[in-house]
């Protein structure tokens, strides 16, 4: 089942269940899709379930950001209502790589590769953005390589 096939269940789930942060959440989703086919028109016929993934990702992403300017605001009741919304998007995203089991893969990578400089940076991003796409948090792997490949 194509991701956003899985959404669009989930999101009519949570209209029988009356769920209204649900709703709101993945409607907020389905909305961001919306706007993405609408912007690639022309250029591909459909959104691709990498494609869902990356946006997905930047959902979160976008709530994290948040997360931390209201707790300098000291604002609870948003930073619950964005935990909210992070634990309903997570729902779509396949299960993070941990900070070690990035590290090791970003060695390995590095190894098979022999990539010795920063000058790779790039072609190790691109590898990593391919292969691991929605598994590794790629702000992580970017610090792991820039110290891998620094050394």
């Amino acid at each position: 089942m194509k991701l956003i096939d899985e959404i669009d269940k989930k999101y009519k789930i949570s209209i029988k269940e009356k769920d209204s942060n649900s709703i709101n959440t993945l409607r907020l989703i389905r909305s961001n899709i919306k706007d993405k086919q609408i912007s690639l028109r022309g250029k591909q016929e459909m959104l691709s379930d990498g494609d869902v993934l990356s946006l997905l990702q930047n959902m979160v992403k976008q709530r994290k950001d948040s997360i931390e300017a209201f707790e300098k605001a000291n604002r609870q009741d948003l930073i619950d209502k964005e935990k909210a919304e992070i634990n309903i998007i997570e729902i779509f995203l396949p299960k993070q790589k941990n900070q070690d089991e990035t590290q090791n893969i970003i060695e390995n990578i590095i190894r098979e590769n022999n990539f010795s400089t920063i000058k790779d940076m790039g072609k190790l991003m691109n590898i990593i953005k391919a292969d691991y796409a929605g598994v590794i948090d790629m702000g992580v792997a970017g610090k792991i390589a820039k110290n891998n490949l620094g050394k």
